[in-house]
């Protein structure tokens, strides 16, 4: 089978959750004998390459690296991807109106639809109409849909016949160690921290998280991890003239050896998002056995499973911290259950045969 993944930054991931899926999903087809081509996104001054990386072809595109950018990467992308046979993974809708260049050319279209991107507090409203609109456009111009959610494939049912969707959530490995060495560059020891890894974005909490830990100068701190650095972008200001000694900003962090210590020596990981589906770093977190304490919506309840901790607003997450000071048996108990969580539904094994099957499906019926 010939599979050319589009719609994200390319691998080696070095950006977020899309990339590193990408770079997962690309190696374990590889290693099964199929051919995989991801397209990879590079600053407007370097010139269009191919190369193989880990028996991987990549192409390499040049483009800006802003909203105007993305969207010339992402038509440069479909025009290269439209001229030869396979099957079309595409991560993401954001522009999914060119996929219609893949239908004209019989190229069967697998779509992952993300979450309701369209939804989010940091678009303006010429920006959601854009995304609302792909959303459509996608739901009709794919063959076939993934949505990594039950709440996103009910969602996407407005759009197109359910029998059109799959739901594929996102995977992760166990983690049964990690070096607590690497923790040492932090001033960090085990279970003597939260962590919180988002980006700095209004859906994800991030203020009413740092207000929690502001507030009360005594206890284990939060570590942030995620880019706050840098001007232009006002939450991002909000949440550092907020922040209190108790809360630790180590920046935006992608050595992978780093992360899995990090998180996996965490007294608990806090997840703020309140947009989306499956969310990636939450999973990874179910892997790694972490204690949850995630905010109170629809996906996050699905994802993280009912021994979790679930908070609305910032009092909320004070008394969930307070309690488990109080009782710290029952983290245990919550990393127990998030190891059980993980194993029922997000092995990544299981996810990425499930995508292989559904490539496979699509190149079958669209030969």
């Amino acid at each position: 089978m010939d599979v050319r993944i589009v719609g994200t930054r390319g691998v080696p991931a070095k950006h977020g959750g899309f990339e590193t899926f990408a770079e997962d999903l690309s190696l374990f087809l590889a290693s099964r004998g199929h051919h995989v081509t991801v397209y990879c996104q590079t600053n407007r001054a370097a010139v269009r390459a191919e190369d193989t990386w880990n028996q991987v072809r990549r192409v390499v595109i040049p483009s800006g690296n802003h909203s105007l950018g993305t969207i010339a990467y992402d038509w440069a992308t479909t025009l290269h991807c439209s001229r030869r046979k396979g099957v079309v993974l595409t991560l993401g809708y954001n522009t999914a109106v060119f996929s219609l260049l893949y239908r004209i050319h019989q190229l069967p279209n697998v779509m992952n639809m993300d979450g309701i991107e369209w939804k989010r507090e940091k678009w303006s409203l010429p920006q959601r109409v854009w995304l609302w609109f792909n959303e459509w456009a996608g739901a009709r111009f794919a063959n076939y849909l993934v949505a990594d959610h039950p709440e996103i494939a009910q969602h996407l049912r407005r759009h197109t016949a359910a029998e059109k969707i799959s739901v594929i959530p996102y995977g992760a490995d166990a983690v049964g160690s990690a070096q607590t060495e690497l923790l040492a560059g932090y001033g960090l020891k085990p279970k003597s921290y939260y962590l919180l890894i988002a980006r700095p974005e209004p859906e994800n909490s991030i203020i009413e998280i740092v207000r929690a830990f502001s507030k009360d100068p005594v206890g284990d701190p939060l570590v942030v991890l995620g880019n706050y650095s840098g001007k232009g972008n006002g939450y991002r200001q909000q949440v550092l003239d907020l922040a209190g000694p108790r809360v630790h900003f180590v920046g935006a962090i992608y050595d992978r050896d780093i992360v899995r210590a990090l998180r996996f020596h965490a007294k608990a990981y806090i997840h703020g998002h309140r947009v989306g589906g499956t969310n990636p770093s939450l999973v990874e977190s179910l892997a790694a056995g972490n204690a949850i304490i995630a905010h109170d919506n629809r996906f996050t309840r699905w994802v993280a499973g009912n021994h979790a901790k679930f908070f609305k607003e910032t009092q909320d997450l004070e008394e969930i911290l307070h309690s488990l000071d109080r009782n710290p048996r029952e983290l245990s108990e919550m990393e127990e259950a998030s190891r059980q969580r993980h194993r029922d539904e997000f092995e990544k094994e299981k996810v990425l045969l499930a995508y292989e099957e559904l490539l496979l499906r699509a190149e079958r019926e669209y030969r």
